[in-house]
């Protein structure tokens, strides 16, 4: 690993030290923790990602009297324009929102009013925008900055004046691609979670595509004052690092993914930073990686000033499930045997939530290695044991059965069982196979992007778990995607059903609400854009610049534009070479429903759970969301699926908002009871955020954008 050591010291009178330090805890904040109590600076609420707000004048007793205090309208797209969705989570520092759109724009807004102080567009006229939950404030001083990642770069923005800080790498942009193993400009390297502060350095993962050819999810940190490269965290280790071992020898030469997509925390006494890591690339294949593969799908605790490596803790060995970590680790602190330890909690898409030790990374409750099911598929060797904590249990389901599945209809119900009976399916860690394969947590279960919220009064942690089977149906990649003839349309099918069709559909389709259709393009969105998008990623979609060729490119352009004129219709030569051993999940993403489209498994498919961390013990655990159409007459609800995490706070409350239902909830946090409930314009995918004026507290929240204003807004609720 690449790093640079640095120190310094402090010299004169005592007195002036002292002053310095108080000084430094009377500011609204610093660029790590939460001082005051007003303030919500910086995603999930602090450097310890713990969605917890001190702030109690709005609780229990009257919630149910909030309303809105203002709505900020972003206004980055046209009226008709396809509305966005946007998972921001605002932040707030001496009365400024600071806060990015769906459109990536970066807006400061007088947080008591709403009213916009300034916006910063930071994306070319036609550059596609990608998902982004938020952006990251630090101050030296008068020098006060918005780090923010766009496109393929790292930029630096005043935060009085909104301008980019030409000072910061060059012109104020820093080129993430520079610096991984590949060539820069055959890669696309971006952030989907905004990047932690440690002094004066801002530590990020990436966001790549799951594919085979991905590059390397390096953990890098940059200088904020002049965006120079600090230090690297090789997440698949080099020769003579820790965990080359558990890889083939060259494995560090092509293999790809361990990204920190999820998120990070940072423990400032400790000088310690804890990432939550992604599986190696292809998710479903591994032959070409056999072994341990550490870092992937591992709590990593470094040094945060150095990059040196802590410990660390991996949840899933060789992983060919899909089974990233896949939000930041909660740093909270736990009762044990009348002792008070600080610890990590991670939370994952299998339903587990690992309790570690923060300083050594040890579990605080037993977990075991499990003997678990092998491998069919020639080439593969899954790994022959995964870690289960015995404590505590699961927070979804890990199996099912035939009672299990859904009786909306005869019929469907006849239909869920032939395919029932046809797969593979042995419990939690059931290998991906060539009959097809029951996964349960899938993809998309389990925990996801939103993470989890801790109280530290209670010490309870409340996360979203979403109950999801999925079938996974594995092909022979090279016999596919086998072109019918030579031609430039043929190419881009061929590449289409390789790399997009798994989430925009075969037909082109779709899987809403998480893929949108693409077989309209032509009249929704220009060539020059859908290209960008395709090199560059955009909303949730990675950029394959580097895994997809020019020709493949053009050959996907021509399938979505139905361009099979005789200008495009031009052969292309043929590959003589023999191709690698490849298999692939063409169904992943999607939840397993019946012939008339309901959800194969019976409810809850949502849930929301309060874990007493410091017992193990679940206090209450609670459907989270309904469905009114599929609801049976006097049934609990159904819970829906949804990304967004919780937020606590010490006047007794949980919010937390739903997704296709447009919903945002206040629960009473010691029992589940739902208190106050009200319905967002559009559909929402954020984490919620609290903070307080003049002695009045807000609730915030970024919502999805409308017919009417598709760009999507910003609310703010408050007491009469």
């Amino acid at each position: 690993m690449y790093f640079e050591m640095r120190g310094t010291s402090l010299f004169g009178d005592p007195w002036i030290i002292l002053g310095l330090v108080l000084l430094l805890l009377c500011a609204g904040c610093t660029s790590n923790n939460t001082i005051n109590p007003n303030t919500w600076t910086s995603y999930k609420a602090d450097a310890k990602s713990t969605s917890y707000s001190p702030l109690d004048q709005i609780n229990v007793s009257n919630v149910n009297q909030l309303q809105t205090a203002w709505t900020f309208q972003a206004a980055d797209l046209d009226q008709g324009d396809k509305p966005v969705s946007s998972q921001s989570n605002p932040i707030i520092i001496d009365g400024v929102m600071y806060a990015n759109s769906a459109k990536q724009s970066v807006h400061a807004i007088n947080a008591k009013t709403g009213e916009e102080i300034w916006t910063c567009k930071v994306l070319a006229e036609g550059e596609p925008s990608a998902a982004s939950r938020g952006v990251t404030y630090w101050e030296d001083g008068s020098d006060k900055r918005i780090l923010y990642s766009a496109g393929n770069d790292l930029l630096a923005i005043d935060a009085t004046t909104g301008k980019i800080i030409p000072s910061f790498g060059q012109e104020g942009r820093v080129d993430l691609n520079v610096g991984v193993r590949d060539d820069p400009d055959k890669i696309s390297i971006t952030l989907t979670t905004p990047g932690r502060l440690f002094k004066d350095l801002i530590i990020i993962g990436s966001r790549l595509p799951d594919f085979y050819g991905s590059p390397p999810g390096y953990v890098r940190a940059y200088n904020v004052k002049t965006g120079e490269l600090v230090w690297t965290f090789h997440t698949i280790p080099h020769p003579g690092e820790p965990g080359y071992e558990t890889w083939p020898p060259d494995a560090y030469q092509y293999a790809g993914g361990v990204n920190c997509w999820g998120g990070m925390s940072v423990d400032a006494e400790r000088g310690m930073v804890f990432l939550a890591l992604g599986s190696p690339s292809f998710d479903f294949y591994g032959a070409d990686r056999i072994g341990a593969n550490l870092y992937g799908n591992s709590v990593l605790a470094l040094d945060a000033a150095t990059g040196f490596y802590k410990w660390h803790f991996q949840t899933v060995h060789h992983d060919i499930w899909d089974y990233d970590l896949p939000c930041p680790p909660n740093l909270i602190s736990i009762k044990q045997e009348g002792k008070e330890i600080d610890a990590v909690a991670q939370a994952t898409k299998q339903g587990f939530i690992f309790v570690l030790d923060r300083d050594t990374g040890e579990p605080l409750f037993p977990v075991e290695e499990r003997k678990v099911p092998a491998s069919n598929l020639p080439g593969e060797v899954a790994y022959e044991t995964q870690p289960f904590p015995v404590k505590p249990k699961p927070f979804v389901r890990q199996s099912m059965t035939e009672d299990d599945l859904n009786q909306f209809s005869t019929s469907d119900h006849e239909a869920n069982l032939k395919t029932f009976r046809s797969l593979r399916f042995e419990g939690l860690f059931t290998p991906p196979d060539l009959k097809g394969t029951l996964s349960i947590p899938a993809t998309r279960g389990g925990a996801n992007w939103g993470g989890g919220a801790f109280d530290p009064a209670t010490d309870y942690l409340y996360i979203r778990g979403n109950n999801l089977p999925e079938i996974q149906t594995i092909v022979d990649a090279n016999e596919y995607v086998q072109a019918q003839n030579n031609t430039s349309y043929e190419l881009g099918r061929v590449s289409y059903v390789t790399h997009c069709a798994s989430c925009h559909g075969k037909n082109r389709e779709g899987i809403m609400p998480s893929f949108p259709a693409v077989d309209d393009l032509r009249n929704r969105i220009t060539e020059k854009e859908t290209r960008l998008k395709i090199l560059q990623g955009g909303g949730q979609m990675p950029g394959y610049k580097g895994v997809l060729t020019s020709s493949e490119i053009d050959g996907i352009m021509a399938f979505l534009y139905d361009m099979k004129d005789e200008s495009i219709e031009v052969p292309q030569p043929i590959l003589k070479e023999e191709k690698p051993m490849r298999y692939m999940n063409i169904t992943p993403y999607r939840e397993w429903r019946d012939p008339s489209g309901n959800p194969a498994l019976k409810p809850p498919w949502a849930t929301l759970n309060a874990l007493n961390v410091s017992t193990g013990e679940y206090e209450w655990q609670i459907p989270l969301g309904n469905n009114e159409k599929l609801q049976e007459t006097g049934a609990p609800n159904t819970g829906l699926l949804g990304r967004s995490g919780p937020m606590v706070t010490a006047g007794g409350l949980v919010f937390i908002s739903g997704a296709a239902d447009s919903k945002l909830w206040a629960f009473n946090k010691y029992t589940g009871e739902l208190i106050w409930e009200t319905l967002l314009p559009a559909p929402n995918n954020a984490n919620v955020c609290s903070y307080a004026i003049d002695g009045k507290q807000f609730i915030a929240l970024s919502v999805g954008g409308t017919t009417e204003n598709p760009s999507g807004s910003i609310m703010a609720f408050a007491l009469p």
